[in-house]
């Protein structure tokens, strides 16, 4: 523990111009376990109690801190601020709620990952507490609310979708409960937030990720055929930067853990220093 703490000591002196006398209120805090990608969540909380992320979950849970941010296993993460943190009143299970830009402005895609079989009257839970985040970080009073399947007919999608649908058009709710939304309708404006299962979601994101990447790959590609090409990728290049900056993942940092009773940001595996 004593050559870790050097460690962490040195590379902050390093990149404080070994300013080592001042850490600018930074603590570190110990911890000897490590939770791999590959651990079982709820093993890697009851095997594995002085791991990092659990100590971190800890310390917020002991009110040693104010919010928790991890880049880890998202599953462990789940586990451990269940169970440290506790859920808000009512909610079955906590789902993680992320960003999605469009041109018509931000879009909170919930559940993204956290829960690949929930239940109907969970999934439902998931459109509403997406409508709360976007209330509070978007400001929109009353959002738009769908529920996303294969197709927009009422008599589409599973079992699971249509119990949830009709769970939702029954709510009354601040939000506005617009149907079944098909994929290729996301990105159009008709929705501020849209429900789905963690497994759907996750599977959305990173589908979006991929194709975001993809496309900048094949416009790069496209302007630099020709010379003429060229003069115009150099002309379009701050548009071009301004785009890739709103569709960075690193921009949005991570998803909130939404529905447990103490701040906790989930961050992408591939986190870079921009997004922590």
């Amino acid at each position: 523990k004593c050559s870790m703490v050097a460690s962490i000591e040195r590379f902050i002196s390093a990149r404080r111009g070994g300013a080592t006398q001042d850490r600018a209120g930074v603590e570190i805090v110990t911890a000897s376990d490590v939770v791999t990608m590959l651990d079982h969540p709820g093993h890697a909380f009851r095997a594995k109690p002085d791991s990092s992320l659990r100590v971190a979950v800890q310390r917020v849970a002991d009110g040693a801190g104010d919010a928790v941010v991890s880049a880890g296993n998202s599953g462990a993460m789940l586990a451990a601020s269940l169970f440290l943190l506790g859920r808000i009143a009512r909610v079955e299970r906590p789902a993680i709620a992320t960003v999605l830009p469009t041109p018509s402005g931000p879009l909170v895609l919930c559940d993204a990952g956290a829960n690949v079989e929930p239940k109907p009257a969970q999934l439902a839970q998931f459109g509403v507490l997406g409508a709360a985040y976007d209330r509070v970080v978007h400001g929109r009073a009353r959002p738009r609310l769908g529920l996303l399947s294969n197709g927009a007919e009422p008599g589409k999608g599973t079992e699971l979708t249509r119990q949830a649908h009709a769970l939702l058009a029954a709510a009354n709710g601040p939000f506005e409960f617009v149907g079944y939304v098909e994929g290729s309708y996301l990105f159009r404006g008709v929705v501020d937030v849209i429900a789905t299962d963690g497994f759907t979601g996750n599977v959305v994101l990173k589908t979006c990720e991929g194709i975001a990447e993809g496309l900048f790959g094949l416009v790069k590609q496209e302007l630099e055929k020709t010379p003429m090409a060229r003069l115009g990728g150099a002309l379009a290049a701050p548009a071009l930067r301004g785009l890739a900056k709103r569709i960075d993942y690193s921009e949005i940092g991570g998803a909130l853990l939404a529905g447990v009773a103490r701040p906790a940001v989930i961050a992408h595996g591939r986190s870079d220093a921009n997004a922590i």
